[in-house]
């Protein structure tokens, strides 16, 4: 049958692929992700599994000529492109939302509760990476590099994905609602700092060309942080009303890009560092992210989907128990880490346990921000496709379990509640 529907299938320029498949991916990740949130899940769950769908776990296995005449050979990279333009914009987008203000406001409590919050969840990736390396290291990749990958992609926190499923349950003005965003920006910012030492670790070579490589890195987020941010200041409170500031926002995210890409490490982290220093409080820059926004969330970011999908092969683990018992590892790694030590810390600054269990459970919330780690720890080889895959189901999983995890602990918290006047009756 598929040999019948290849025939049917009509030559296409790579133009017309590509004005086909943006389409296709478009509405497909507007579906699943409106599907998802009926269901009580965050849209990032449909439009991963979107991109899963289209590739060859499911598309590729069903219909393995249609996968293949929809994401031609010669239109993947121009795809690639697009995704990676995507994912810049989408992380100046990151930057620019970080309310700073946040970190500096919450004292002791997001101290602690940030760094504990990482650092078991590093030793754990750590650990874990002890007994995964001699099987599933990519090629030529040093201990010390996989190590810290495996320890970052186990202690990350989906900053954007957690700020909607808090808004959405509306929480996000409540103590713990509050607290928990300011420890995600800490965890996104710690995460990025060590996401591009493992950059410079796999593509650096010699010690002390990474010294080099970090060496530029300080200086560039000094130049930034102490030179550009108060340029940009005074630069936007002179820029006139009428005038549209959005070729100087995005001249100024891709010339940020390029230099930490040519430093070293990720394009992503010069564009995440200047939506970090961008003015917020100016309706010029506000209009012209709002413009911004739309196109990169409708049109380029499912790309970066569906690219993530391409590259996710089930197959891969097929039905090895092995390797699935490797992969409920992981999962089992990244969310109890993550879990203990948000809870643990939580309960240390005073709050009640039932503040301190959603606290963990919002924590354990990876979504977009996971595939964006993955994906240049796969780009760089640091991991093989097969890892790559595991890492995503474990995203899929630690994601899909936060708005659940919220709800029984309510429920659970309101029925000790109810249960317990009932209780002192029967003690007297």
């Amino acid at each position: 049958m598929s040999a019948d529907l290849a025939v049917a299938l009509p030559k296409l320029e790579p133009t017309g692929h590509l004005l086909l498949a943006l389409p296709v991916m478009m509405l497909c990740c507007l579906l699943a992700g409106r599907l998802s949130r009926r269901l009580g899940q965050p849209p990032v769950i449909g439009e991963i599994l979107t991109g899963i769908a289209l590739g060859p776990s499911l598309l590729g296995a069903v219909w393995p000529e249609g996968q293949r005449w929809l994401f031609p050979e010669n239109m993947l990279p121009v795809v690639n492109a697009l995704a990676q333009l995507g994912l810049v914009l989408f992380m100046f987008l990151v930057g620019y939302e970080l309310n700073l203000g946040h970190v500096r406001d919450r004292g002791r409590a997001a101290v602690l509760v940030s760094n504990v919050s990482i650092a078991i969840p590093l030793l754990g990736g750590v650990l874990l990476a002890f007994a995964m390396y001699d099987r599933f290291a990519g090629k030529d990749v040093g201990f010390p590099t996989f190590a810290l990958f495996i320890a970052v992609s186990m202690s990350i926190t989906a900053f954007p994905v957690l700020a909607r499923i808090l808004t959405d349950r509306r929480i996000d003005r409540t103590p713990v609602g509050a607290l928990a965003l300011t420890c995600a920006a800490v965890d996104d910012i710690t995460a990025w700092c060590l996401l591009a030492l493992v950059t410079a670790l796999a593509k650096g070579g010699s010690p002390l060309s990474v010294l080099v490589t970090a060496a530029l890195t300080l200086a560039f987020i000094c130049a930034v942080w102490f030179g550009l941010r108060p340029a940009l200041a005074r630069a936007v409170r002179r820029w006139p009303a009428g005038r549209s500031a959005l070729p100087v926002v995005l001249s100024g995210i891709l010339l940020a890009a390029f230099t930490t890409e040519w430093i070293g490490i990720h394009a992503i982290f010069g564009a995440f560092l200047f939506g970090a220093v961008v003015p917020r409080d100016n309706s010029v820059v506000a209009s012209a992210v709002d413009k911004m926004r739309s196109l990169t969330l409708v049109m380029l970011l499912p790309l970066f989907f569906v690219q993530s999908g391409l590259r996710t092969e089930f197959r891969l683990i097929g039905a090895d128990p092995v390797l699935w018992g490797w992969c409920a590892l992981i999962t089992a790694v990244a969310i109890l880490a993550k879990w203990a030590g948000s809870t643990g810390a939580a309960r240390l600054t005073g709050f009640g346990w039932q503040d301190s269990f959603s606290l963990g459970a919002l924590m354990n919330c990876r979504g977009l921000t996971e595939l964006v780690v993955l994906g240049v720890g796969l780009q760089l080889g640091v991991i093989t496709p097969t890892v790559f895959t595991m890492l995503v189901v474990m995203t899929l999983v630690t994601t899909m379990l936060t708005a659940p995890a919220l709800t029984l602990i309510d429920r659970v918290s309101a029925r000790r509640t109810h249960a317990a006047p009932r209780t002192e009756m029967v003690m007297k």
